[in-house]
């Protein structure tokens, strides 16, 4: 077919239907069966979907393959209430707990507590649970019993035979409050209820404010502590979370519909998000996993994703058909320039998503998967079905007219918009220099002030949660009126079988106690070797001056027979030393955990060996530590394969480096960001960098990819610069601000963490788009050139040309 001018042949005329790729061809001769396939795919999904359910899981906050939580589940089995366990402070806003209604009333909740699912039983402690036991100096010597005196029947006999008791067992400061208005329910837990089920957080957390609720109408008041009732807050606020969602669907669509005037392309764009979240929600429930309050987000981002590429490939159909393509032509050309740009978005989208994997923690392996999934399932729903779709229904006439009118050929001259001007001076020489002066500028300070970017939580209680929020209330009472904190950083003592009460290895553990009382952050220390100074001492009718760790095995073994297993195993040959902190700040586990590896470095040997980390803040200092590890080799991986998706589509180095640069930017000033905000590299941040690369690699993709056909077709830098703004421009800048609105929303959620991530990725989308539309043509100024084709142009070149023009 010879080229015949369009004076006189319509361009469908043209059009030869079998042209175009095999897989063009396949899906658009074959559109029906296309829509048939996918109906029937969308009914069977949805149906999954359907079972999906919310919940979380204390395992996979670990990093299983570090090497502290390797010790710690070595021996979880001798640790217990080390890891997952509750604090549930009961007090007596009347006065003093030494009061039989008082009492009373704590003996049923305990009672209650400990007939709770998955609490193990044999830890529990209150002042009820025969375990909470008393030891004194006496007439008769050396004594002890339960704190709950034999026979207590509340009078004030008893009471203040109780009150006798708690003084001499040493709880207070932590089982029962320094000022005597309160007391601790201890209630570590096993992860799994008597049938073996994996306990459901969020009915747990329902079970324990019924609990609150009941006991307040009884005249108390109830404070609970724990990473149970943290996760339990987290899922109840999924509802929030939920508004957000379809709050950012009404943004997204009022801003498409804003750009249109289109209502069908419009519902058409959100339809095929939304059916892609639908897929991915639906094939999660088929791989058996569970959605958790970290991967929760993660459908509103698949949904975000899927309107950018939606709102490209609706805006480049509308275009053709306002140039007068029929509207099948117009999508198979819409198609055809943009599907290989789009899919190498999608594909850094979810390579961006795919490197979490990295990390050493099943709950950021499950949310890289489940958005990895989400991307997988946009190329079919929005980059196949989409256009499928538009080339039967179409767009109006009247929105087809409207997104041409500052249209513009090469040859043409016509006046262009004012914003279109101002961005097209950056591909010039002067304010290209200008531009890229400015980004050093802003590359330099925020370096600066990234490099005091600090890994782990800078607040104390939940991070997770708002600071007013009742489970950080709740921790800030536990703080202030018990000495030894929630925080607690246990360390492993390793000896020989039977050997755990010998002298040389108490000794060691006498010298790194008294050691760390002296750093910051640390309120009070528990061992067997601080235990035998205090029996020593009751054993000479409490003389301080018998305050001292002597040599003495004898002694040491006698002392070591009567003591509490929690200090040491059944086998003897495991010690624990416990360390209160103020908090779980990283400065404060940084300073703790510093000073423990040195002093083990210096003192293992044969017979002992010092092992970190057990407890709370173990367990956080050790995902700290990950976390650091992961940081850097995540941003390495993500840009590493980033640009080379980049270098398969563009086939140039010079031009990867024209679309990297400002996304590198971006990444540094959104670290410097966090600084000035107050916020930690961490579980719940760490993923937003890597999203931020995923996603934000798209504007560049669809903006330089029309540029470069400009420049291989001869065009200056100008017009291929001002091309790619009126075909693809628009909506990248639709697109960023549409994001930006529709996670800033996230700043008023109850959940802390999702205000971080919508903070940071409202940033990040929109320094992506200034970037893309500022950096870009400026870098491309100084490395990119106009390549004119010196072979003869094809006939369906110069259709495609048309069409792209």
């Amino acid at each position: 077919m010879k080229h015949s001018s369009p004076n006189t042949v319509s361009p469908e005329d043209r059009f030869d239907p079998k042209s175009g790729s095999l897989i063009e061809r396949v899906l658009f001769n074959y559109r029906m069966v296309v829509i048939v396939i996918c109906t029937l795919i969308t009914l069977v999904l949805g149906w999954q979907a359907t079972k999906l359910t919310i919940n979380a899981s204390f395992e996979k906050t670990l990093p299983t393959h570090q090497a502290y939580i390797q010790n710690y589940l070595t021996y979880e089995d001798e640790l217990t209430g080390l890891g997952n366990a509750l604090r549930i402070a009961v007090v007596n806003p009347k006065g003093s707990i030494y009061t039989a209604e008082y009492m009373e009333t704590l003996r049923q909740l305990s009672d209650e507590v400990f007939l709770m699912p998955g609490v193990d039983r044999v830890q529990m402690k209150s002042l009820w649970t025969p375990s909470t036991r008393w030891i004194g100096v006496t007439e008769e010597g050396l004594d002890g019993g339960p704190v709950i005196p034999e026979n207590f029947d509340g009078s004030p006999e008893s009471l203040q035979k109780l009150k006798t008791n708690v003084v001499r067992s040493g709880q207070i400061g932590q089982l029962v409050a320094a000022d005597g208005q309160s007391s601790i329910v201890y209630m570590p837990l096993l992860g799994q209820d008597a049938t073996g089920k994996t306990l459901d957080y969020a009915q747990y957390s329902a079970l324990l404010e019924a609990l609150r609720t009941k006991y307040e109408s009884k005249g108390v008041e109830i404070h609970i502590t724990g990473f149970t009732k943290i996760m339990g807050d987290l899922i109840e606020g999924v509802e929030s979370v939920l508004s957000f969602f379809a709050i950012a669907v009404v943004i997204a669509t009022i801003m498409v519909f804003w750009y249109t005037r289109c209502t069908r392309s419009t519902s058409l764009v959100v339809f095929a998000s939304l059916l892609a979240v639908v897929w991915q929600l639906g094939l999660l429930s088929i791989l058996g996993y569970v959605l958790d309050p970290y991967s929760i987000l993660v459908p509103f981002l698949v949904f975000a994703i899927g309107m950018s590429h939606g709102a490209q490939k609706m805006n480049g159909i509308m275009q053709d058909v306002g140039r007068g393509f029929d509207k099948l032509v117009a999508a198979r050309f819409t198609f055809r320039r943009l599907f290989l740009a789009g899919l190498t978005a999608l594909l850094a989208d979810a390579v961006g998503f795919a490197v979490l994997l990295v990390i050493d923690i099943q709950v950021i392996q499950e949310l890289a998967i489940a958005a990895s999934i989400g991307v997988a399932v946009l190329i079919f729903t929005n980059l196949i079905l989409l256009p499928i779709m538009l080339s039967y229904i179409g767009v109006s006439a009247r929105a087809a007219k409207r997104s041409v009118v500052n249209d513009i050929t090469p040859t043409e001259s016509k006046r262009i918009p004012l914003i279109w001007g101002v961005l097209d001076q950056f591909t010039q020489r002067k304010w290209a220099i200008v531009s890229l002066a400015a980004g050093v500028v802003l590359a330099v300070g925020a370096l600066i002030i990234s490099s005091h970017l600090k890994i782990g939580d800078l607040d104390p209680g939940a991070p997770e949660l708002r600071q007013d929020s009742r489970y950080n209330l709740d921790v800030a009472f536990m703080n202030d009126h018990y000495g030894a904190s929630s925080d607690v950083l246990a360390i492993m003592v390793k000896t020989p079988d039977g050997e755990c009460s010998q002298y040389s290895t108490l000794n060691k553990v006498d010298a790194l106690e008294w050691q760390l009382r002296q750093l910051p952050g640390v309120e009070t220390t528990d061992s067997l070797a601080l235990l035998s100074r205090r029996v020593l001492s009751g054993l000479n009718e409490g003389n301080p001056k018998w305050y001292e760790f002597l040599p003495n095995q004898s002694m040491l073994n006698y002392i070591t027979a009567g003591a509490p297993r929690g200090l040491y195993n059944n086998s003897c040959n495991l010690l624990t030393v416990y360390v209160y902190l103020k908090d779980h700040k990283a400065d404060t586990l940084t300073g703790v955990v510093d000073h423990v590896a040195a002093f083990a470095q210096a003192n293992n040997d044969d017979q002992v060996q010092f092992l970190l980390a057990a407890g709370s803040a173990g367990i956080q200092a050790a995902t700290n530590i990950s976390v650091k590890e992961a940081w850097y080799q995540m941003l390495f991986l993500v840009y590493g394969a980033v640009a080379l998706l980049s270098l398969i589509t563009f086939r140039s180095i010079k031009a990867v480096i024209v679309a990297i640069v400002p996304l590198m930017l971006t990444s540094v000033m959104a670290e410097a960001l966090m600084v000035v905000l107050g916020m930690g590299v961490k579980v719940a941040t760490l993923p937003v960098i890597a999203l931020g690369v995923g996603i934000g690699i798209d504007y560049a993709l669809y903006i330089l990819s029309i540029t470069l056909v400009g420049l291989r077709l001869g065009n200056t830098l100008s017009q291929s610069y001002l091309r790619a703004l009126n075909f693809t421009g628009k909506v990248v800048m639709l697109t960023g601000v549409t994001l930006s609105v529709g996670v800033i929303t996230w700043v008023a959620s109850p959940i802390k963490f999702q205000a971080d991530m919508g903070l940071l990725l409202a940033f990040m989308f929109i320094w992506n788009m200034l970037g893309a539309l500022v950096l870009l043509p400026a870098l491309a100024h100084f490395l990119l050139k106009p390549k004119f084709i010196s072979e003869k142009v094809t006939e369906e070149l110069e259709v495609e040309k048309e069409a792209a023009l």
